[in-house]
């Protein structure tokens, strides 16, 4: 079903407007480039001198013109080791921002009783921090290894697993919808990547922000300019 431009910026496939936060019990949302403004990875390794071959696998891997995106992953990370851990601090401090609009989508879904799910191919030394700075209920994503002050280059294996992937996402979606005892249609997912798609796929409302083509392509909702919180555009608030 093609998708219809409601109004500048904002176009729908299947289903008609206005929807109400109240029909929801969850909203899950990715983090790098979604709710906030930057790729940690890549501003990392920047740091190592980097930053233009991890951005470029990122970029495609966001595309999902990579099919394994846990190896993709590997391999940025890989370009990290020596870089000290004191520049994740600084990439939080200096460059990492929220996107424009998250307080106030977060606020408003909190007001309306919705739980909050931040889902990340991105590291715990960031989704930590948003996690607490927006007071989010949920989480899951990546641990870098850190020796001595430094970074390895390789992940640290978690209970769940070793990777957060698509496959991971979708399941953390899902596993938090039973937690809450709700359905997955009455659960919002908002990403920007190909890695998003397979939870994407599974909510009841699906939200592309500024996102790949193939990721604006199957989502119900595309915003394409403004912040996110033009999805109270179509979601509304009580």
């Amino acid at each position: 079903m093609p998708q219809t431009e409601l109004c500048p910026g904002l176009s729908l496939r299947g289903f008609t407007p206005p929807l109400a936060l109240a029909d929801f019990r969850l909203i899950a949302f990715d983090m790098d480039s979604t709710l906030i403004n930057i790729e940690c990875v890549d501003e990392i390794a920047d740091a190592a001198g980097r930053k233009a071959e991890v951005a470029a696998i990122t970029e495609a891997a966001m595309r999902g013109e990579i099919a394994d995106y846990k190896e993709s992953l590997r391999q940025r990370v890989a370009l990290l080791a020596g870089v000290p851990a004191s520049a994740l601090e600084a990439v939080y401090r200096e460059r990492l921002r929220l996107n424009p609009g998250a307080e106030a989508l977060v606020h408003a879904c909190q007001r309306a009783g919705l739980k909050t799910l931040l889902v990340s191919g991105g590291f715990t030394y960031f989704t930590d921090r948003i996690r607490d700075r927006l007071g989010l209920d949920f989480t899951r994503s990546n641990v870098l290894e850190v020796v001595d002050g430094t970074l390895t280059g390789r992940l640290v294996d978690q209970p769940w697993g070793d990777i957060c992937d698509g496959a991971e996402k979708r399941r953390m979606f899902l596993d938090t919808c039973a937690r809450l005892g709700c359905e997955p249609r009455q659960a919002i997912a908002m990403g920007d990547g190909a890695n998003d798609l397979p939870m994407m796929g599974e909510a009841g409302l699906s939200v592309a922000y500024h996102a790949k083509p193939r990721v604006r392509e199957q989502a119900m909702l595309a915003i394409d300019t403004g912040g996110l919180d033009r999805l109270l555009e179509v979601v509304k608030a009580p």
